[in-house]
């Protein structure tokens, strides 16, 4: 794959094509906010880091993040596709939600007393974090093994038990779906301001990409999973 970044690439230009090389800049100290127009050569040259050492991990981070997977979940096992939404959807939310909640904390802080809707995004982020993980723990500890058993014991009496865990689940996911549309509706389509610093469009870019991989996972389980298990399929 064709080198997307490079040493003269400047620090805000690679966070903006990019949303999770803050991750890797903020584990640097790299200023990706006010140093944002610095060159990525000119920020390692001043903090004596390895240049081909960034390079080669903001090239792997990146191609990682658009692996694909090629699979009909119509056809696995519930196991095989219930690894695959832990693995995927559910560390990719147990690592963004903890990582993003100081950058939307501090956007609000920072800009929410000129633009109050900031304020609001805030709140709903909080809310939604809160709300997802409560509904991981539920997933993986609860009903995720009792699908498991069903899928291997597929008795009368776990039917019932997985037709109530499913609506809840379903129940669940509506209201974080109701949530990330809200968090939408208030940016505006995550619509930036002209003079937006580094940090608001970084989380108004990595809010965005939350709410694919949501809306993804979601599909996985309400769409793929809940009807194969209720339908015998």
């Amino acid at each position: 794959m064709k080198k997307l970044f490079t040493a003269q690439s400047t620090v805000g230009e690679i966070v903006a094509i990019f949303p999770k090389a803050s991750d890797l800049f903020k584990a640097y100290k790299i200023d990706f906010c006010c140093g944002g127009n610095r060159s990525l050569s000119d920020v390692v040259t001043e903090k004596q880091l390895d240049i081909e050492t960034i390079l080669n991990k903001l090239q792997s981070m990146y191609e990682k993040s658009l692996e694909k997977v090629e699979k009909n979940w119509l056809e696995v096992s519930y196991k095989e596709l219930i690894d695959h939404i832990i693995q995927t959807h559910h560390q990719f939310l147990l690592e963004e939600l903890p990582q993003l909640t100081p950058y939307v904390t501090k956007v609000a802080r920072v800009h929410g007393p000129t633009q109050p809707h900031l304020i609001q995004v805030h709140q709903l982020f909080h809310e939604l974090k809160i709300e997802l993980e409560q509904h991981l723990m539920k997933e993986e500890k609860d009903v995720f093994p009792l699908i498991i058993q069903f899928e291997t014991s597929p008795t009368k009496e776990n039917e019932q038990i997985m037709k109530q865990a499913i609506e809840e689940l379903t129940a669940e996911h509506e209201r974080a779906g109701d949530i990330i549309k809200r968090i939408r509706e208030v940016t505006n389509d995550f619509t930036l301001p002209v003079d937006a610093c580094g940090t608001y469009r970084l989380v108004y870019n990595r809010l965005e990409a939350l709410e694919n991989d949501l809306f993804t996972h979601i599909h996985l389980e309400n769409n793929i999973l809940f009807p194969r298990i209720l339908h015998g399929k």
